[in-house]
């Protein structure tokens, strides 16, 4: 490996290597480089890298310097010489008649040589131009003649796909470009769509000349006489970059076209046979394995869940579906009087819609009802065996009125009797569910 610098001349065109000699130099820094035409100021395309070394034609040429502000007011200088050059030159080859398109002027960073740069479609004659421009700047003159190409890479330019021209950007050298290739793209051959600004055909042809060239190779030629998978037939379109081919077959008196892919034809050597002669099997078509489509069962309209459910325990999926099945037995429950369809009788329906409202209470229910009319039963019979027990002593009738009170739960009390009486009915009433009596005062003789 070795260390160089890549440059650029006008930061146009081809990048050369040099040498950096020992100085740390960076992309985009203007130097000074020791060339075969002299000194020259040039721009640094990439700074200090390593290559190998058969990639470089040893020995490189140094780098003097980096620029300094003198090296770049000599260069603004020598952008004006370049300005004015340019316009005497054109005046002289009007006076001499020249038949020449100047193109550019360059005068070296040493200022003791000037070049102009022209196009002409044959040779030209201009020993006495030289003459001229040489008692005008009193220096070495040299005119030197180049293309179309060239004069495009000088000037530059947009192409019609928007871009600068690839020549001014990055193209090292021109290489040559024909006609087959825009056939072989299946490109329009007018010659205003395949030609770039210098009017030539287009460099940027050649960009996908090999993955064509590797196309055309699996698909036969338009025209020619092909064995598909279902029978023997013409190729009348190709599509290179599809891999399809369009087919008229020969089976039948249907003229319609049929769309194989490139691995289910393949061309006869020799063309279509002679009458009578069968025509050879070339065809060696496997079909695909056919894989299983799996039912789409989710809506594909459905928008996609983007959260991770969290895992559920065995326990806890059991206790959700025991859930699931009491929540149903509890609706179906409430359908008991359904017929055989599932829906409810219209006598069932009429009779719940003509009851009255005032049956659907919010306390106990029926049972609470009931328990509370048994204790008021039971509260007054008791009442009225003490008012029975008072007349028999002293054979006087004396009856103190007993206070009993309803409440709205059904829970009713009585007044006691004696002391003893009334304990052992206390007692009594614990363990046969009967609510307690309040204690009362004891019943007194009148």
């Amino acid at each position: 490996m070795i260390d160089v610098v890549s440059i650029k001349f006008k930061n146009r065109g081809k990048s050369y290597f040099f040498s950096p000699n020992g100085l740390q130099i960076k992309s985009g820094d203007k130097v000074i480089v020791e060339t075969a035409k002299g000194l020259e100021i040039a721009d640094c395309s990439h700074g200090n890298h390593p290559v190998e070394d058969t990639a470089v034609v040893l020995p490189l040429r140094p780098v003097v310097r980096i620029a300094t502000s003198d090296d770049l007011r000599v260069a603004e200088l020598n952008k004006k010489r370049e300005k004015e050059a340019f316009k005497i030159c054109q005046q002289k080859i009007e006076e001499h008649g020249l038949d020449m398109k100047l193109v550019d002027v360059e005068c070296n960073f040493e200022g003791n040589k000037t070049m102009f740069f022209f196009t002409s479609d044959g040779r030209v004659d201009f020993r006495e131009l030289v003459k001229d421009l040489a008692g005008i700047f009193r220096n070495r003159i040299e005119l030197r003649q180049i293309g179309v190409r060239d004069e495009a890479k000088m000037i530059g330019g947009i192409g019609i796909c928007g871009r600068p021209y690839c020549c001014n950007q990055f193209l090292d050298e021109f290489q040559p470009v024909s006609t087959k290739m825009a056939k072989i793209q299946s490109l329009s051959l007018n010659p205003t769509k395949i030609s770039g600004s210098c009017g030539r055909l287009m460099c940027c042809l050649r960009y996908e000349q090999e993955a064509y060239e590797e196309l055309i190779k699996k698909v036969p030629k338009q025209g020619a006489f092909v064995e598909t998978k279902d029978g023997y037939g013409t190729a009348v379109q190709v599509n290179l970059l599809r891999q399809t081919v369009k087919v008229r077959l020969d089976e039948g008196n249907d003229d319609s076209l049929h769309l194989f892919k490139a691995n289910e034809l393949a061309a006869v050597p020799g063309g279509r046979p002679k009458d009578g002669e069968a025509p050879a099997h070339v065809l060696h078509y496997v079909p695909p394995v056919e894989e299983e489509e799996e039912e789409a069962t989710a809506d594909e309209w459905a928008v996609p869940v983007m959260v991770v459910p969290e895992p559920v325990s065995p326990a806890e999926g059991d206790a959700a579906e025991e859930g699931k099945k009491r929540s149903r037995r509890r609706r179906g429950g409430r359908g008991k009087g359904k017929g055989a369809e599932g829906e409810k009788p219209a006598q069932s329906r009429e009779a719940a819609k003509e009851q009255p409202k005032e049956q659907a209470k919010s306390g106990r229910g029926r049972k609470g009802a009931a328990q509370g009319e048994k204790k008021g039963e039971q509260s007054a019979k008791s009442a009225e065996g003490k008012n029975r027990r008072n007349r028999n002593e002293g054979g006087k009738t004396t009856v103190k009125p007993v206070k009993v009170e309803h409440h709205a739960e059904g829970e009713s009390s009585s007044g006691t009797g004696e002391g003893g009486q009334s304990g052992s009915r206390r007692r009594r009433s614990r363990y046969r569910g009967r609510p307690k009596s309040k204690p009362g005062g004891e019943n007194k003789e009148s």
